[in-house]
């Protein structure tokens, strides 16, 4: 696990979230339901692709810090939730959800082979 700083690992994953996808202030709840729907469905990915947990995270509220789901790469696990809820969530036209998708494409890529990779060191 990489270390990083208290107030990182601590802070909201649902929040977190919200402020990367930009545009939803941490004190609107309106979209809270289907957040936590697509950033749970993410981490059953993670779980399939062999980071965190060996069963799924899930998360039910803007309560559950990322300290909570121990993995190898937490700003990767980060970025990837981000672009998995960005697409899901406010999906962009053209080129850009063209990126978006590629670059979770990459990350979810990478994730997979280290996680196997710390596996077979095991």
């Amino acid at each position: 696990m990489i270390i990083m700083d208290e107030d990182t690992i601590r802070e909201s994953i649902l929040l977190t979230v919200k402020r990367m996808i930009g545009g939803l202030d941490e004190e609107n709840t309106q979209f809270n339901t289907d957040l936590i729907t697509i950033i749970n469905s993410t981490f059953m990915v993670l779980c399939q692709l062999g980071v965190g947990p060996e069963t799924p995270y899930k998360i039910d509220g803007p309560d559950n810090t990322w300290d909570e789901f121990e993995c190898f790469d937490l700003e990767a696990v980060k970025e990837y939730m981000y672009l998995k809820t960005k697409i899901s969530f406010d999906p962009s036209t053209g080129a850009a959800e063209s990126a978006y998708e590629m670059r979770a494409a990459e990350l979810e890529w990478r994730l997979q082979i280290f996680s196997e990779e710390l596996k077979n060191a095991e």
